[in-house]
């Protein structure tokens, strides 16, 4: 998807379609719509006045212009009642309009800056949720159909148009950053919706080192033979069951390098395949185990974000990857595990082995010196049960970088909810290791955010359990079926919220 401005008259523009919108409750528009009303002899006016179109978030009143104007049609987006509207609300009104087109084989259409007038949203930031809602609403993953019969309606160009032209640039840098952040998310969509056999651990480490040589990036991979050396009996212990190597992966963006403790660690779960290993998962819904990667997925989208915007800040993103496999030399129930760091883990259940990859993964990014870091993973089922699909559940040791995590979830509509980690350690304890790597059903994801704070002492950590929310079955807004993409918009926002700061 292109997305570009064009200084002009929003009723003088050609185009095929042209996005225009409408508070609920406006009876007389005003704008840019007011504009387009006032060209079509009142014709929006008068389908308002008889009730065909409210505005309410979402609907979409198709108008066609016959020569009066020179966009070809009129598309009216509902954006709801005017004391609830917010960025997010330009990113899923904007999806939900060009895929409104496309059913219609649209290929181009232009639109008005959203919010930018009595919506009191900025240029930049108006054009910038246009852009994310236009190629995150249109995103497809078609790699292993052999027939696109929906080909010839991919819509792959919209125009912003702007008469006043002292908003131009802001527009633009809106419209480049929206176009940055939607090509991490799709890269992150695309790995996670990519079938097992295709993405292993060797081909997430080859993804990450073509990005790095294009993006400018510094990019490592470690194989088992380094991560024995390192100690990482953890990590090695869920990846012995599995014919695929594993793979530790660090990408480091240094935006910052006269700054060293200036840095973030991005730290990602990377289970290309999760059979549980020898405590198998049951047959129902395996097939959705392909997504236990998708919090190193997720790094590598935002890596992908932040080398296009270069922020004053030290990025090291690592992740984790290996397949969790009930193969003949697999780890076993009541094994005791080493980490890098030298604390030992009892194993009590071989499927709860991202907190174990995990904590390798921490203690090596403390060995390189991160001081901040944030964890990403579908470590929990009961992370579903707390909170659902729609909101990621969040825990840590530092509560500035724990409230900055919410705050940027928040802004980018990947909203987040906290839970408490205190009073819960006892459950992990083990009567012959320094602790079991899971504490029962009770708390689920709680004693399964403890294992990790153990891992965590002397740095700032957050850790975000993403099970719920980094798939969908459903289409709404900018969000469509399969991988969602969260939380790689909320880990930039994050980045250049530290690099403010600093």
């Amino acid at each position: 998807m292109r997305v570009t401005v064009i200084h002009g008259e929003v009723t003088q523009v050609s185009t095929p379609a042209l996005i225009i919108d409408l508070f609920e409750g406006v009876t007389h528009p005003e704008g840019a719509t007011g504009a387009v009303d006032q060209a079509l002899d009142n014709a929006i006016s008068q389908l308002i006045a008889e009730g065909e179109t409210k505005g309410k978030r979402g609907e979409m009143t198709l108008v066609h212009t016959f020569g009066r104007i020179a966009p070809f049609r009129v598309l009216m987006a509902g954006l709801g009642k005017e004391s609830s509207f917010n960025v997010n609300t330009i990113r899923e009104v904007t999806a939900e309009a060009c895929r409104f087109l496309r059913r219609r084989g649209i290929t181009s259409a232009a639109t008005i800056a959203h919010g930018a007038g009595i919506g009191g949203i900025s240029p930049k930031d108006s054009a910038q949720a246009i852009a994310e809602g236009a190629s995150l609403g249109l995103y497809r993953f078609t790699e292993y159909q052999s027939r696109d019969d929906d080909a010839r309606d991919n819509m792959d160009e919209l125009s912003i148009i702007e008469m006043d032209g002292s908003k131009l640039h802001e527009l633009e840098e809106g419209a480049r950053q929206g176009s940055w952040m939607a090509e991490g998310v799709s890269l992150t969509r695309d790995m996670v919706n990519s079938p097992p056999n295709v993405m292993t651990p060797k081909r997430m480490a080859e993804i990450a080192m073509e990005m790095a040589s294009v993006k400018g990036l510094e990019c490592t991979v470690l194989d088992r033979l380094d991560m024995q050396e390192l100690g990482m009996g953890s990590f090695l212990g869920v990846a012995q069951g599995s014919v695929e190597p594993p793979k530790l992966i660090t990408m480091q963006y240094r935006g910052d390098p006269e700054h060293p403790d200036n840095n973030l660690g991005l730290l990602g779960k990377g289970i290309t395949f999760d059979s549980g290993g020898l405590s198998l998962k049951t047959a129902t819904g395996m097939e959705d185990m392909k997504r236990d990667m998708a919090g190193g997925a997720s790094v590598m989208g935002a890596m992908n974000i932040l080398a296009h915007q270069q922020p004053k800040i030290n990025v090291t993103g690592i992740i984790g990857a290996t397949e969790n496999m009930p193969g003949g030399g697999a780890q076993r129930p009541g094994d005791i595990v080493r980490t890098m760091g030298g604390k030992t883990i009892e194993i009590l259940n071989t499927d709860a082995e991202g907190r174990l990859v995990l904590a390798d993964v921490m203690c090596y990014a403390k060995h390189l010196g991160v001081t901040r870091m944030v964890d990403i993973a579908t470590l929990t089922g009961a992370v579903v049960v707390a909170l659902g699909n729609r909101i990621t559940g969040v825990m840590g040791n530092d509560q500035p970088l724990v409230d900055q995590l919410l705050s940027a979830g928040q802004h980018m509509g990947e909203p987040s909810w906290q839970l408490p980690l205190h009073d819960y350690k006892d459950m992990i304890r083990s009567n012959v290791a320094d602790m079991k790597n899971t504490g029962g059903r009770g708390a689920g994801s709680i004693t399964a955010a403890c294992i990790l704070a153990e891992f965590a002492e002397g740095v700032a950590w957050a850790h975000m359990d993403v099970a719920g929310t980094t798939y969908t079955d459903r289409e709404k807004g900018y969000m469509v079926k399969g991988a969602t993409g969260v939380p790689v918009r909320t880990l930039v926002e994050l980045s250049n919220s530290l690099a403010r700061q600093a």
